[in-house]
């Protein structure tokens, strides 16, 4: 045996991951007193959800509005933080050509913008698809030019997608489109324009966001798991997960060097697939190693720039469809919530930029990051170099997992295998390949716990079109 390895312990189940998928199992399963072990390998809890903190001013990964139609979802969510979640008027545009478009489309805004003869064209493009429509939806190109039109498909879709994606949008499967975006077309947008409906999730006009940025509400979790007695340890990477036959027994996590071996009866994943399928041991076989291996990731850099402004725009975020710079998105978090920034005289920004890990980019150093940051948001026009106090930057890598052509056929190959071991489940966005919001993550944590009451729910089901509704989730999980 290892001389580094401490004493065993043994824990009727295991969580992978600190996540919000992996924190609402480990709290549903305190609720039901059972005792429970999160290993989570960073130095604090959210996963991606997590707030960053720099000088004073809170930061997300990405932005992460709180927003579901699932009413336990938002039940725990106001349990968690009673009136520390705010409510928070939406605004988002696109900002094109020098110009800022709502977003989500408003036809009516859109026609100012783009000036008579453009919306004319874009009109006729629009009704040319309607008349001639792409026969099959493979990629997201024709998903959404299908309900947009080529040409606002060009101006509002193609740009941005691909800054995010890294790949030409005829490469992205028609399944991230209609996961994302779905019920929304241009019908959709005229509906709700002029009859105000909200039929559709992408269309929201406000959200819950925590006073302090979306790690509050993980740390609440984090204290409630610890006050019903289960443990969560931080800094604490599973690095092997014993299998013998057809179950885990235990996994080995290392802590500060230290290794420990922890035994457990049922485990519930939040990591990478493309990492968890490598770390069980004996070895899966050939075909599954070759489709883990082969699974494709995005990763995500954030530059948060402190300015000595008291207002940019009035914006939560913005996304960049202009083609002359490389940042995709920006957040304003003090229009998120006031509290996010110490001095109220002035502003922090988040530039987001989306690359692959490894790549040119992940590789620049944080000096060059703020640079070409801090050049590109004058190349906007959205304030001075000479306003910018300060930056930070922070690189996330598998922040997205990517719908190439082929990820179906190797995520198939990987959940076969998943399926023979009868007490491991994955839950989460990176625990089961899918681009999850956050209430999509927690109810797959949720219904993990209750597959271990002896019910059988379908993981796989959630943030498909049914699953998203409240009828469904009172069908699959009862309504206790």
């Amino acid at each position: 045996m290892n001389d580094s390895v401490v004493l065993n312990e043994s824990l009727p189940v295991v969580v992978i991951g600190g996540g919000p998928a992996g924190l609402s199992a480990a709290f549903q399963l305190t609720e039901k007193k059972i005792p429970v072990v999160v290993l989570e390998k960073g130095d604090q809890v959210g996963g991606l959800a997590r707030t960053e903190v720099f000088k004073g001013y809170r930061f997300d990964i990405g932005g992460h509005r709180f927003y579901t139609q699932v009413p336990e979802i938002q039940q725990l969510w106001e349990r968690m933080l009673g009136n520390d979640l705010l409510k928070v008027r939406r605004l988002s545009r696109i900002y094109y050509q020098g110009r800022f478009f709502h977003y989500p489309i408003e036809p009516f805004n859109a026609l100012v913008n783009l000036g008579l003869r453009e919306s004319v064209l874009t009109l006729f493009s629009y009704l040319r698809t309607r008349l001639f429509p792409y026969p099959v939806e493979e990629n997201f190109e024709q998903w959404v030019s299908n309900r947009f039109g080529r040409r606002l498909f060009k101006m509002f879709f193609k740009t941005y997608t691909e800054k995010v994606w890294g790949i030409p949008c005829s490469r992205i499967h028609a399944e991230w489109a209609a996961q994302r975006i779905k019920g929304l077309s241009l019908l959709a947008a005229l509906s709700e324009a002029v009859f105000r409906t909200k039929s559709v999730k992408s269309l929201i006009h406000e959200f819950y966001y925590p006073r302090l940025g979306p790690g509050m509400m993980w740390e609440r979790f984090q204290q409630a798991i610890e006050n019903g007695n289960g443990q969560v340890k931080l800094k604490t990477e599973v690095i092997r997960l014993n299998r013998e036959g057809n179950r885990i027994v235990s996994v080995r996590a290392r802590r500060d060097g230290v290794e420990q071996e922890i035994a457990g009866e049922c485990f519930i994943s939040t990591m990478p697939l493309s990492e968890l399928i490598f770390r069980i041991i004996p070895l899966p076989p050939a075909d599954v190693l070759e489709a883990a291996r082969n699974l494709r990731y995005r990763a995500f850099i954030i530059v948060e720039l402190i300015l000595n402004r008291e207002q940019v725009f009035p914006d939560n975020w913005i996304y960049v469809h202009s083609p002359e710079v490389k940042v995709g998105r920006i957040q304003n978090f003090k229009n998120w919530s006031a509290a996010m920034v110490p001095d109220s005289r002035k502003t922090s920004l988040g530039m987001e930029f989306f690359c692959d890990e490894g790549d040119e980019m992940w590789h620049m150093t944080d000096h060059a990051l703020i640079a070409q940051a801090v050049r590109e948001l004058s190349i906007l026009n959205l304030a001075d170099m000479a306003e910018v106090e300060d930056g930070v930057v922070l690189r996330q890598a598998k922040a997205y997992p990517v719908y190439d052509p082929v990820y179906r056929d190797r995520l198939q190959v990987i959940r076969r295998y998943l399926d023979s071991i009868d007490n491991l489940q994955t839950v989460g966005r990176n625990g089961m390949h899918r681009y999850n919001n956050q209430d999509h993550s927690m109810l797959t944590g949720i219904l993990a716990v209750r597959n271990l009451m002896g019910e059988n729910a379908n993981l796989w089901n959630v943030n498909t079109d049914r699953s998203y509704y409240e009828e469904l989730i009172i069908d699959e999980m009862g309504d206790d």
